[in-house]
């Protein structure tokens, strides 16, 4: 179904000093002949002007009838009678011009548990939190850990002085994720930059649904949403931010379904044809579970054929789309995985994309590990080739670029379908007649209502990283990957699953003396299947660090150890193998 984005007319042709701009006058919203306007206006290049204009909605004020002065990724929207006048104008102080009671509205007692609670955020969990000498779980079993913690829910309040112990205990008993050691998943780290966002978001609590809520930051997600697109390679589209990869993936199927036929938003799953998913063998199960929710069914999600490496086999996809339709049933929908759970394969994405430019079908991309790639230049082309001609991507920042949880974005090549697709029109919440430009307010495009603000967090670490600073840090994850491919390669005991891992998981095995040289006998794999969680057990038991194992196909138990930081060091690559083989070397 095609698209077509509204065209915004402006009353008045006037640009930032008055003069006139033809983009305006001509009543078309020209996001890139303005923009590049004011970049000559500046003398600076669009996206510094963009910054720029960000930042003077800080120091500025607004002054029109209908407040419809909006930045969209650049500028989109549409003024009406509007003058931007400087920050001295009373309308900046922050005071409200109401009388109220004189008294402190942050009472002392609540300021000096605030104070308290801060302190021990920053000792026990930030400083003890990134420190190599503490444990990086002081694990209990469960009944064991129940009895250590008061989780009772009393009828009397408790004061202070329990709350913040209760605080000290939670932190004590839990997985300190921000450890240098910790390589047990695929998110790690603690950026300081994205924590203070993250602080500043809960402590503002806010819904990222509506312009009258969260006016910074839905003008935020719009630049920030436009920028990763940018990045993608999209040169147009849509996008919002999702509670996780998972999420992401199943809104990415709503709308491609809606797209195909957009009847079902109102008649439901009845009398429509079998519709088909694909997807490799190796791809996360948050496609299944989508397919299930969406009523497609787990029997029409096709489970493609993958190489040794991991990365599917396209001529298998195509031999399963032919199949698929002499059956009478509708393919619609090819999941790609750039990072793959396990082995961190990438997907041929040139290739994919033929045969779904061929068959007519949308693709999507789940880069949610992966995608972190595409800000490496060094990197980016020999992995994502081909991802701008995706129709849809999921890309999750708290994963390889280290923004805290939860950080997901859902970016489309196409514009208006997640409007359309999810929009229920509420009229208590998203108003048409409100006094201010209502396309930032972009609640209706997602699934959820109430949504937690994830922009700030990843918009703060970007800007104090820069592009500049992404790109080394995503050079640094490789470098440090190689490092310990070159190591577990030259330690005995030690065997590499994939002699080149494509991401930053390197999946091997420890051998312990008992089995070395036994690969012939019967029961070698069955004995090799238990040294990865025994080893493992005792790893948690000591706190030392934490790592990852796993079954794949027909391969027993091996570890699999991730990079998602680039703090570690080759110091704890070298701990992390010498640890491995003290725990196991008696096995």
């Amino acid at each position: 179904m095609a698209t077509t984005k509204p065209t915004m007319n402006f009353q008045s042709g006037a640009g930032l000093n008055g003069e006139t701009v033809p983009e305006l006058a001509n009543g078309e919203a020209n996001r890139n002949g303005l923009m590049h306007h004011l970049a000559e206006e500046k003398q600076t290049t669009p996206e510094i002007a963009m910054s720029n204009i960000l930042t003077s909605l800080e120091d500025s004020t607004f002054s029109c009838s209908c407040a419809k002065e909006m930045i969209n990724g650049g500028i989109d929207g549409h003024l009406n009678d509007c003058t931007v006048r400087n920050n001295k104008s009373s309308l900046s102080d922050t005071t409200a011009n109401v009388k109220g009671p004189k008294k402190d509205p942050l009472p002392k007692d609540e300021e000096d548990f605030l104070k308290a609670a801060f302190q021990v955020i920053m000792e026990d969990g930030v400083r003890k939190g990134r420190d190599v000498t503490q444990k990086v779980v002081d694990f209990h079993q469960p009944d064991e850990l129940r009895s250590l913690l008061d989780l009772e829910i009393r009828d009397a309040p408790e004061d202070h002085q329990r709350l913040i112990k209760h605080m000290k205990d939670t932190i004590k008993y839990s997985v300190r994720t921000g450890h240098p050691r910790f390589f047990n998943q695929l998110f790690s780290g603690k950026n300081t930059y994205a924590l203070a966002g993250q602080w500043l978001t809960e402590t503002l609590n806010t819904s990222q649904y509506t312009f009258e809520v969260a006016p910074v930051f839905t003008i935020m997600e719009s630049v920030v949403l436009h920028k990763m697109r940018d990045v993608v390679g999209y040169t147009a589209g849509d996008g919002i931010f999702c509670p996780g990869g998972s999420i992401s993936n199943l809104c990415a199927l709503n709308v491609a379904r809606y797209r195909y036929m957009p009847d079902i938003k109102k008649t439901g799953l009845f009398g429509l044809p079998r519709l088909v998913v694909f997807t490799s063998k190796q791809s996360h199960y948050s496609i299944k579970k989508a397919a299930s929710v969406l009523g497609i069914g787990t029997n029409n999600v096709v489970l493609v054929n993958c190489d040794e490496r991991g990365k599917m086999i396209t001529s298998d996809l195509e031999a399963h789309v032919l199949r698929v339709k002499a059956e009478g049933a509708v393919p619609f929908f090819v999941n790609c995985t750039s990072g793959t759970t396990v082995l961190g394969a990438y997907d041929p994405l040139e290739e994919v994309a033929d045969v779904c430019e061929k068959h007519g079908l949308w693709m999507h991309v789940d880069a949610a590990w992966g995608g972190g790639v595409m800000m490496s230049p060094k990197y980016r082309a020999s992995r994502m080739r081909g991802v701008e001609r995706s129709d849809s991507i999921t890309w999750n920042p708290h994963k390889m670029m280290g923004a805290g949880q939860q950080c997901s974005a859902l970016l489309l090549k196409h514009e208006n379908l997640l409007q359309h697709c999810n929009e229920a029109k509420a009229k208590y919440l998203f108003q048409q007649d409100k006094f201010y430009d209502v396309s930032y307010d972009t609640g209706d495009k997602s699934i959820q209502c109430g949504r937690k603000v994830d922009v700030f967090k990843l918009w703060l670490m970007w800007k104090a990283k820069g592009n500049q600073g992404y790109h080394q840090d995503m050079d640094a994850i490789f470098d440090k990957t190689r490092y310990l491919v070159e190591k577990v390669k030259a330690r005995e005991g030690f065997k590499l699953v994939l002699d080149e891992p494509e991401c930053s998981n390197v999946c091997f095995w420890y051998i312990p003396p008992s089995l070395r040289g036994k690969e012939d006998e019967a029961d070698y794999k069955d004995k090799l299947h238990q040294v990865a969680p025994k080893i493992k057990e005792r790893m948690v038991l000591s706190g030392t660090m934490l790592v990852g194992y796993q079954p794949l196909g027909n391969k027993p138990n091996f570890f699999r150890q991730v990079f998602c930081s680039p703090a570690v060091t080759e110091e704890d690559l070298d701990f992390l193998i010498d640890e491995i083989e003290r725990l196991g070397e008696d096995l």
